[in-house]
């Protein structure tokens, strides 16, 4: 049977699987990063995974994985292959492609960016199907974006396309990791939702999830923690659909499984801020963390058809 394999990296885990053409998952696995042991450690886990993925496929299926992809965090080069810098993973210019190439004896691999591969797989197969524009944004430790057009990502003229979090919606905000003040993702991400949270209730171990259930207790200290990050939120929307004006917004990561409690009066404050510009559709992820794996997937089965073609 013909398949492909795909692995999703992590700051800590790994999420793997072997996919068919028509993206059924034929075979799902997990490992540790083992970023504790250092940069080298990581490369050769993940290098040592896809081996043993692909060792499974030839005595399951009775053959090798076509091609490879892998969705990595951090800065990526997708077109040289090369993992540029991940702060959780310690590494720096990891020439991933031709390392897991060799790993595979020689398959194709292609590598992505984790948020937008995820974005890829909610385009094509998830909340973003048959979307001509949408933009997919998860809201986790941090906040990026896949910008989606026709089923396809855009990576921008030097892979920075999306980083929506690193808008500015509040000048004097705090003091974000890339030098400016007041990004959307000190204000508006999962992370920043905890620590706002776990400062107002007095406990240190209070996260997001317990603020949402705070807010819908109807505490009134948690209902002010929860406004004050939707209204963040809901500027870098706007300022997104300004500039981009997509038919449709997927909300993902840790702060969607919020529900109704985060969509509800996200929804309404957009609709508030509006001037000229036309309301897209505000939908929740529908892949969960399967979709790391599935667009990984789809960038391999993409590789294997552009090869046909050329």
């Amino acid at each position: 049977m013909e398949h492909v394999i795909a692995l999703d990296v992590g700051g800590t885990g790994m999420k793997a699987a072997l996919m068919g053409a028509d993206g059924t998952l034929l075979h799902e696995a997990r490992r540790p990063t083992g970023r504790e042991r250092g940069a080298g450690a990581v490369v050769e886990t993940i290098l040592g995974f896809a081996a043993e993925l692909r060792a499974y496929g030839v005595q399951q299926f009775g053959e090798s994985a076509l091609a490879a992809g892998v969705a990595v965090p951090g800065i990526v080069d997708a077109e040289r292959g090369i993992a540029v810098y991940s702060a959780n993973l310690g590494w720096q210019d990891v020439p991933l492609r031709d390392l897991l190439g060799a790993r595979l004896g020689g398959i194709p691999v292609a590598l992505g960016h984790d948020v937008r591969t995820g974005g890829l797989a909610e385009g094509r197969l998830g909340a973003g199907r048959g979307a001509d524009r949408f933009l997919f944004m998860p809201l986790g430790t941090g906040i990026a974006g896949a910008i989606g057009i026709n089923g396809s990502i855009e990576a921008g003229a030097h892979g920075y396309a999306g980083e929506i979090g690193h808008v500015v919606v509040r000048p004097d905000g705090p003091v974000c990791g890339c030098g400016q003040r007041g990004c959307l993702e000190t204000l508006a991400s999962a992370a920043a939702v905890t620590r706002a949270w776990a400062e107002t209730s007095g406990d240190p171990l209070a996260d997001a999830a317990d603020c949402a259930k705070a807010v819908e207790s109807g505490d009134p200290a948690a209902v002010e923690v929860w406004r004050d990050t939707i209204d963040a939120l809901a500027a870098g929307l706007v300022t997104a659909l300004t500039l981009l004006d997509p038919s449709t917004m997927i909300i993902g990561g840790g702060l969607a499984e919020a529900g109704e409690t985060l969509f509800t009066p996200l929804r309404a404050a957009v609709e508030e801020k509006v001037t000229f510009q036309k309301l897209p559709t505000i939908v929740p992820a529908a892949l969960g963390d399967t979709a790391g794996r599935l667009g990984a997937g789809l960038l391999a089965w993409d590789l294997l058809s552009t090869e046909v073609t050329t």
